[in-house]
């Protein structure tokens, strides 16, 4: 028998949702950058790039209050962690509502997949060979629980492959060092072509990224909670 089909649902969700907001989490440990820098006020932050009509263009009440007296270095340091967790809440998005409407794609050209909107062929892919798990039963699973369902194996290869894009990263922003925040010298689409990020038109973009970012962290939150709880987001959602 399929052991993804023999596991308790509450279980495999409750594993999924722990598994989406441990990165959140971690986020927010505590860093080793030095206080020597002069330390800012939180008032100082109102108008700075990031605030918007929202909030009348001034710090928010919970950022003041996390940001009272850090260092500018510690301020760059929430504002890069800010656009990374928008970002994967964007990608995030995405793969749910995707997963949650039973549209599926076809993996590296393989077979499963390969119908759209039907998972099913003559010849699987296997996920796990020796788990018996194989991409069209991830696929036929709601979005948490396919979440709970990639085996340990799969986990450790998304997390080198995240331990790797991280390392990168933190070597371009802070050990090479004169990049704005969230800039990591990865620019595939090459919106940033030509642009210097501090032009009127890179400033739109990136503001219209965090603040996309900001309301893809609320969904995904409220998605993930309304999967493993029915009835806990109390709004229309996939």
């Amino acid at each position: 028998s399929n052991p993804v089909k023999n596991l308790p649902n509450y279980t495999m969700k409750s594993v999924a949702v722990l598994a989406l907001f441990v990165g959140a989490a971690s986020a927010f440990a505590p860093s080793s950058i030095s206080r020597a820098s002069t330390a800012v006020r939180a008032s100082e932050l109102d108008g700075e790039f990031g605030t918007g009509i929202e909030f009348g263009f001034k710090c928010p009440p919970l950022g003041a209050a996390i940001l009272e007296d850090a260092t500018p270095e510690a301020v760059a340091w929430f504002q890069n962690s800010e656009i990374k967790h928008g970002r994967v809440a964007m990608v995030a998005t995405i793969g749910f509502i995707t997963q949650k409407f039973g549209v599926h794609f076809p993996l590296y050209g393989g077979p499963s997949g390969s119908n759209v909107f039907n998972p099913d062929s003559s010849q699987d892919w296997m996920l796990s060979a020796s788990g018996g798990v194989s991409f069209a039963d991830i696929a036929k699973l709601a979005p948490l629980d396919a979440v709970a369902a990639v085996p340990i194996a799969g986990w450790l290869q998304i997390l080198f492959a995240a331990g790797a894009f991280e390392a990168a990263a933190y070597h371009r922003q802070y050990n090479l060092g004169g990049r704005v925040p969230g800039d990591y010298g990865f620019d595939p689409l090459q919106f940033t072509k030509g642009e210097s990020m501090d032009s009127d038109k890179m400033k739109s973009m990136r503001l219209k990224e965090i603040k996309n970012g900001r309301v893809a962290m609320i969904t995904i939150a409220g998605w993930a909670a309304g999967e493993a709880i029915p009835g806990a987001f109390p709004i229309w959602h996939p």
